[in-house]
């Protein structure tokens, strides 16, 4: 079952939806964020949305105002231009995976469930967890622990997983928690074991790549005075989301004309993250990670 999107309301708030214009949901999902922006349009409004879960498709609305792609949203200038619906007004990401994705135990993005080593949010692509967790060289799976899971000890968890797969090949989220508890930092096992699921997670579905890739379409794709709403629960993205939103590069670089007047694109709408509210953190603890971040492409760019 799909559960209400984090901070639903701030989001749609964030997209300041005119009743006619054309908007983007590139992370459709359960259909929450969708559903409460076609609530927001009036019948000559429109809604393009993203999902490369084919489980999510089955949740597209029958409504002649709304236009399902099943694509990554790296793709999103292509099927924006494909559909004539160049410039939109806004763009809604909420990144990350799901409460259903991580409550289904055969694609193996959860700790809590036994199931295959898979982590693919697209199950037309070929990368699973499994290739990695047992193909990669101990540099490569020392990288993306490092830099995905935000890890420490990443040459003793490196160590410690070519060992094993030496024996047998790692093919369970079970296995792989029982290769990794013996080093697992004492009281921290349940995050410590989130982080290495997410560093591989991000790995196979390439998160970091793709969101660099939808953020340098965003300006071409956003008409002056639309709104971009990204939603991110871990640093690295929302590094990348802060960077893009204050100077219009991915390194946070604000480039200045002559006279040392801004040359960015967008102006913040909210100039700090926006977090949630500690009662919709009681009611969902994902909730607690969640950094919404809200611009504005400037009316005139130069």
């Amino acid at each position: 079952m799909y559960h209400k999107p984090v901070m639903l309301d701030e989001c749609i708030s964030g997209l300041n939806i005119k009743p006619d214009g054309v908007y983007v949901d590139v992370t459709f999902g359960g259909g929450g964020h969708s559903r409460a922006i076609l609530d927001k349009l009036g019948p000559d409004g429109l809604l393009i949305a993203f999902d490369q879960d084919a489980d999510a498709i089955k949740n597209a609305p029958d409504d002649e105002r709304f236009i399902m792609v099943h694509q990554n949203f790296r793709y999103l200038k292509q099927f924006v231009r494909f559909y004539d619906a160049l410039p939109v007004d806004g763009i809604l990401a909420d990144l990350g995976i799901s409460s259903y994705q991580i409550d289904q135990a055969e694609k193996g993005f959860s700790t809590r469930f036994e199931g295959a080593l898979d982590m693919r949010m697209d199950q037309r692509e070929s990368r699973t967890a499994e290739i990695i967790v047992n193909e990669y060289a101990e540099e490569d799976l020392m990288r993306i622990l490092r830099l995905y899971g935000e890890l420490k000890p990443v040459k003793k968890i490196a160590n410690k997983i070519s060992s094993a797969r030496a024996e047998s090949r790692i093919k369970t989220t079970r296995q792989l928690i029982d290769i990794l508890t013996p080093i697992a930092p004492r009281g921290r096992e349940n995050k410590f074991m989130a982080q290495v699921f997410q560093s591989l997670r991000i790995e196979v579905n390439r998160e970091m790549e793709t969101l660099a890739e939808l953020l340098r379409n965003v300006e071409d794709v956003l008409a002056p005075g639309g709104r971009l709403v990204v939603m991110s629960y871990h640093s690295l993205e929302d590094r990348m989301v802060k960077h893009f939103m204050r100077s219009g590069n991915l390194e946070g670089v604000i480039e200045k004309d002559f006279f040392g007047k801004d040359l960015s694109p967008f102006n913040l709408v909210s100039r700090k993250a926006i977090m949630a509210s500690e009662e919709e953190i009681g009611e969902n603890s994902r909730a607690r990670s969640a950094r919404l971040r809200v611009a504005e492409k400037q009316e005139t760019t130069n």
